[in-house]
């Protein structure tokens, strides 16, 4: 048994607050979109994981999707699975990659075994996993705050646009990105703005990661300047980085810059 785990970017991005448990708060939106890994489970006499496509940093042991079927087999006696995930959505790219995998493998182990779990209990195991992951368990554009992990599903659809995404060949690690960043009090809720009309998202809609990722990648800088020459109505880098996604009103082609860098349109 399959599914297909779709990545998402972040329609905004204020960092807000650092805690006193070492995380930041935050406000985001979620939003998913159509660049897709592979999550397959079979029996197994052992439990173990087997990755195909772009490789993944760590050993493959380590994995999320692995760290997500323990927990569930620990609580329901599940027999043992092979995990086979087939990679492609890019790593390090503010896309939520591995958070998605161990969601969806989540409510794969919840189909094929008929453990009836509701969302809320699915998002309860993602939880812990990461600070998106229970995001991918609703799959819906959500305005997320606190850490990241407390939701409210918005109603905003960019079906009508033209998504394309960005990837340098440049790995941001979240570790590295948060500790540069500027932390500031929002002047506004990103739960708001996101409601300005998309010619107003340019001066209102930032991702704070941006200024300290530049810094230190300024390709992935060039490549949102490139975005907007090339008629982008909205540009901006995806998480912690190093993607840039961009919305056109029409199909757009960017032979410049896929000289260097991954490009997925249609997303």
């Amino acid at each position: 048994m399959l599914t297909f785990a779709n990545a998402k970017i972040n329609l905004g991005l204020f960092l807000t607050e650092k805690r006193a448990d070492g995380y930041h708060n935050l406000q985001t939106v979620f939003y998913p979109i159509k660049i897709n890994d592979v999550v397959e489970l079979v029996d197994a006499e052992e439990n173990q994981m087997l990755i195909k496509g772009i490789d993944i940093p760590g050993e493959d042991i380590d994995n999320i999707c692995l760290k997500a079927f323990k927990m569930l087999q620990s609580d329901f006696n599940l027999p043992n699975q092979q995990i086979v995930l087939l990679k492609n959505i890019p790593v390090g790219a503010g896309l939520g990659g591995g958070s998605s995998n161990a969601a969806f493998l989540i409510k794969l182990v919840n189909q094929k075994f008929d453990l009836g779990l509701t969302d809320e209990q699915m998002q309860g195991y993602a939880r812990p996993l990461g600070a998106d992951c229970a995001f991918f368990i609703k799959n819906k554009p959500t305005y997320a705050f606190a850490k990241g992990d407390e939701f409210e599903e918005l109603e905003i659809d960019l079906s009508s646009y033209y998504l394309v995404l960005v990837k340098p060949p440049v790995h941001v690690s979240t570790a590295q990105a948060y500790s540069k960043v500027n932390i500031k009090q929002a002047s506004s809720s990103l739960k708001d703005l996101i409601h300005l009309p998309l010619q107003d998202w340019q001066a209102h809609i930032l991702n704070d990661f941006e200024p300290s990722v530049f810094e230190k990648y300024p390709q992935i800088d060039v490549i949102k300047t490139k975005l907007y020459q090339a008629g982008a109505k909205f540009a901006l880098m995806s998480g912690s980085g190093s993607s840039v996604f961009a919305i056109f009103e029409n199909e757009v082609k960017l032979p410049e810059l896929e000289k260097e860098n991954l490009v997925f349109y249609d997303i």
